[in-house]
């Protein structure tokens, strides 16, 4: 845990999101055990993170995926992106619906992520664009409706 403190501790450079991770860890309302997603060096040192932890968007149960973090010497070099492609895979093989990201509109379209307010999903705060949704299963539309996240992220 102390590896993944240190990569959320270097590709933000506050502790907010390390902290969070360590309190999303201790809410059994979001937390999904496997979901928390590392990419490695061959010897083993962490190097990238993805968390996908249990969101509501009204009464319908989704994943937000976040924090996702790369340590600075490792940005650039697809770690990031393993950990989310990875984690994406783990959340369709258990049968997930959705996934919805707070983050940089050029980055998580790659992944098939689009934004949310198209989808009629919207925060209880101010998201601006930077909200997006992803679908895993196409056959089942997206719910639209409130996001709400749990107590923990405190927003």
């Amino acid at each position: 845990m102390a590896a993944i403190r240190e990569v959320n501790l270097q590709a933000f450079g506050k502790t907010f999101e390390p902290d969070l991770v360590e309190a999303l860890r201790d809410d059994p309302s979001a937390w999904l055990p496997g979901l928390s997603i590392v990419t490695t060096t061959e010897a083993g040192e962490v190097v990238a993170h993805a968390l996908f932890t249990r969101v509501h968007i009204d009464e319908t149960p989704v994943l937000s995926m976040g924090p996702c973090a790369v340590a600075t010497a490792y940005q650039r070099k697809g770690a990031g992106s393993a950990a989310i492609r990875a984690g994406l895979a783990i959340a369709r093989e258990r049968g997930e619906h959705a996934v919805i990201v707070l983050g940089h509109l050029t980055y998580y379209p790659r992944f098939g992520f689009e934004p949310a307010e198209s989808f009629g999903i919207r925060a209880t705060f101010d998201t601006g664009p930077h909200l997006m949704a992803l679908a895993l299963d196409p056959s089942r539309p997206l719910p639209s409706g409130t996001l709400r996240y749990p107590a923990t992220w405190d927003i």
